[in-house]
């Protein structure tokens, strides 16, 4: 069940009393979704007008993939996507929040500081830059605490639990508990949907949802969109599995699921407003 949340948005309380919607900006040439690339400034805007009139309420902009086997990429270079990225997102949209997608902490200060971002998005929960949660502290913008073994190159080699829904709520409750000790009040939480995860741990953590938003009192992000769990289980490619993913995103909602990040806003909008008037 959905819970209303605030978020300091820019100095600005904001409260929330529906599940937003987030959509992806890739600022990458190898993202798993290849209709999600987008790296020159017009293909940008393109795809933020798009995202905006489709009705998104979040965007989150990445400029280094984090699919499975993924290139690095320098920080030199995802800093300047991210000019980019960032600068073409402020010509189109001023107010729409933006969370950057990074596990660098410099590149998360210089894209809120010099760039305009609002939020920052970690897939490593800080395990990958452990100045991360003090440069968080320091610029005082909501974090997003996303569970993740090792590294995009790394991370299918990590998926051995004693009992996986224990382990990650244990794991995300001591930085939860570190984050408020610093002063960061306002954090999502993510389980990492693909990320050191099987396909059968996937979907038991999909099935016990609920707990991340009871058990760490936290709004809680669900980035399901076209990945390999739905791709893998129906045997589809990526271009194939919005439908799938439409599926996954409702029965996130149906879990207490305070955002979606998603490819496809238009859907996922709709699947909000059919939630909302199916729970009421």
């Amino acid at each position: 069940m959905f819970r209303p949340f605030s978020l300091n948005i820019g100095g600005s309380l904001r409260v929330y009393h529906r599940p937003q919607v987030m959509g992806i900006v890739n600022i990458t040439p190898d993202s798993f979704y290849s209709k999600s690339r987008t790296m020159c400034d017009d293909a940008i805007k393109r795809r933020v007008e798009d995202v905006v009139r489709d009705g998104a309420d979040f965007l989150d902009i990445g400029a280094y993939s984090s699919r499975p086997g993924a290139s690095d990429v320098s920080e030199e270079e995802e800093l300047e996507r991210l000019r980019i990225g960032l600068n073409a997102i402020r010509s189109v949209n001023a107010d729409i929040p933006v969370s950057v997608d990074t596990f660098r902490s410099r590149v998360a200060y210089v894209a809120v500081k010099e760039f305009g971002a609002n939020i920052i998005n970690d897939i490593s929960g800080g395990d990958l830059d452990r100045d991360m949660f003090s440069v968080v502290a320091a610029l005082n913008v909501p974090y997003i605490l996303m569970h993740m073994r090792g590294n995009p190159q790394t991370m299918q080699r990590y998926t051995d639990y004693e009992n996986i829904m224990a382990d990650m709520l244990l794991d995300m409750s001591r930085k939860l508990r570190e984050l408020h000790l610093m002063g960061v009040s306002d954090v999502i939480v993510d389980p990492g949907f693909g990320f050191s995860k099987t396909l059968e741990q996937n979907y038991e953590i999909m099935r016990h949802l609920d707990l991340f938003s009871t058990e760490l009192n936290a709004p809680v992000l669900v980035g399901v969109s076209r990945k390999s769990m739905i791709t893998k289980t129906l045997c589809i490619s990526p271009d194939e599995a919005l439908n799938g993913t439409t599926v996954l995103n409702t029965i996130a909602l149906m879990g207490g699921a305070a955002f979606l990040r998603v490819h496809d806003v238009k859907e996922a909008v709709q699947a909000v407003k059919l939630y909302e008037l199916s729970s009421k």
